[in-house]
């Protein structure tokens, strides 16, 4: 299975090279708006990974394996309902330092490897990706949201996918490997706050 989920990563990896122009949503509503778009975002990529991995810490330390699928299916669904919500015209507060504290506390719950039940985790990250879907759908303008939509869904399930194979394959380094790269994370969060 970890080689199965090396190769998903290394072929995601690979997509997301700028062979893909980053489309404009207020332009192009399309599928590869969508898709390319979370994969163009330092602050979407982390936050990603970094569910991925977290899923795949609480798997592995409350030999859990349902976080493997709970965890990022929450971010996925409530990411939709965020979209939703921007789609429909109901705003949300605070969404870019939502956002950016994703990457932060993302991090550092990876960072400190957090042990918590798997329902408690996905409500967590679901939070978060309430924030996440509304700015993917306050930046769309009146092309195809149906198209979009379905591009950054699918995009996103990718990078979860990336991140639980990382963190499948840096528990094999021993927790400080997978301590270590949340802590990398939380850093990078930070600097988006302070650089922005």
């Amino acid at each position: 299975m970890i080689k199965r989920l090396s190769l998903v990563a290394a072929t995601l990896a690979a997509s997301t090279l700028p062979a893909f122009a980053h489309l404009n949503p207020e332009e192009h509503g399309s599928f590869m708006a969508g898709f390319s778009h979370p994969l163009f975002g330092a602050d979407h990529i982390l936050v990603m990974v970094a569910v991925g991995i977290w899923a795949a810490q609480i798997a592995a330390t409350r030999h859990d394996r349902r976080a493997l699928f709970m965890v990022p299916a929450a971010f996925v669904g409530a990411m939709a309902i965020g979209f939703l919500l921007a789609l429909s015209g109901i705003e949300l507060p605070f969404v870019e330092p939502a956002i950016l504290a994703s990457v932060i506390a993302l991090g550092l719950l990876v960072a400190m490897a957090t042990r918590v039940p798997v329902n408690a985790a996905a409500a967590i990250v679901g939070v978060f990706a309430l924030f996440h879907g509304h700015a993917h759908g306050g930046e769309l303008g009146s092309a195809g949201a149906l198209q979009f939509g379905i591009g950054f869904v699918i995009a996103t399930a990718l990078l979860h996918v990336a991140g639980m194979a990382l963190g499948l394959g840096i528990a094999k380094l021993g927790p400080t490997a997978a301590r270590l790269t949340g802590a990398a994370t939380a850093l990078a969060g930070l600097s988006l706050v302070l650089g922005g």
